[in-house]
């Protein structure tokens, strides 16, 4: 059983800054690659960022030069450094982590943009 948990959302001015983690728990063997999703209200759920390792990451345009997808020392985290934040950031924020080729979706972490 793999669980996947992202934290670090809340409500943020326009211009601000937010770092959200994601932890992968469970019977690990290795977790590759991870990824960043997001879903704003009405719209489809887009990926922003992923990580394939190494320096190997690729980003959204809509998030590109603001965003940086990062992991943790341990392998099983994944950061998603937010500067620069406008309005139309608003939505929820979902990691993705791939263990041994099968995907899982953590339940979401809150991002508000608004002053």
């Amino acid at each position: 059983q793999v669980q996947v948990m992202e934290s670090g959302g809340g409500l943020v001015q326009p211009g601000g800054s937010l770092r959200l983690s994601c932890v992968v728990s469970g019977n690990i063997v290795r977790i590759h690659p991870m990824a960043w999703y997001r879903q704003a209200p009405t719209k489809q759920r887009e990926l922003i960022a992923i990580h394939k390792g190494g320096d190997n990451t690729s980003y959204a345009a809509s998030v590109k030069g603001r965003c940086a997808i990062t992991r943790g020392k341990d392998d099983n985290t994944a950061y998603l450094e937010m500067n620069s934040l406008q309005p139309e950031d608003t939505a929820v924020y979902y990691c993705r982590a791939w263990h041994q080729g099968v995907p899982y979706w953590g339940q979401g972490t809150q991002v508000t943009v608004s002053s």
